[in-house]
């Protein structure tokens, strides 16, 4: 008969642990030196960007006057849109953090046949302001998600974030 086999490892060869742990390290090690910073990638923001999100401060500021004039127009449209607004104000003061440089209002006039030329204009009455507004801030929505594909991060997900929003309200509205 042959002889009795041995338990333990040759000397010099790897155990399955051990080479288990050995490809983890490894992999950790190409994993580190091959990452950079996303964090910093995804918030930088080009001169271009810097003027499309001063003009999404620029809709949302128009939005919120036009919340104002609405609620002015149509005082039994306070009792439902009062909470709306406060939420247009909020979203414009994240917009105004988020945008470099952003001042308390952009000096810029809009452009003729925006959402933001159109909504200064005022409701045309009180039975009136609901509907007016609803397409005011269909509008606004239309904006910030036609400007969201531009960037990238955390300002991205802001513009969507209070697009989506403002369709919530729109539906609210109507």
């Amino acid at each position: 008969m042959s002889g009795p086999l041995s338990s333990s490892p040759a000397a010099g060869a790897f155990s399955r642990r051990s080479l288990l742990l050995g490809t983890l390290a490894g992999a950790a090690v190409l994993a580190t030196g091959c990452t950079g910073d996303p964090v910093e990638d995804a918030d930088a923001v080009t001169p271009a960007q810097v003027d499309q999100l001063a003009a999404q401060v620029q809709v949302q500021e128009t939005l919120v006057a036009a919340y104002a004039s609405a609620l002015t127009a149509a005082p039994e449209l306070a009792t439902t849109a009062a909470g709306l607004a406060d939420q247009a104000r909020a979203q414009l003061d994240r917009l105004r953090a988020a945008a470099p440089g952003a001042g308390a209002t952009s000096s810029a006039p809009p452009a003729p046949g925006t959402p933001a030329a159109t909504a200064t204009d005022g409701p045309p009455d009180a039975a009136g302001a609901r509907e007016w507004l609803r397409t005011r801030v269909t509008a606004a929505a239309d904006a910030h998600a036609a400007a969201c594909p531009a960037f990238t991060g955390g300002r991205a997900a802001l513009l969507g974030s209070v697009s989506a929003g403002l369709r919530g309200q729109a539906g609210q509205l109507a």
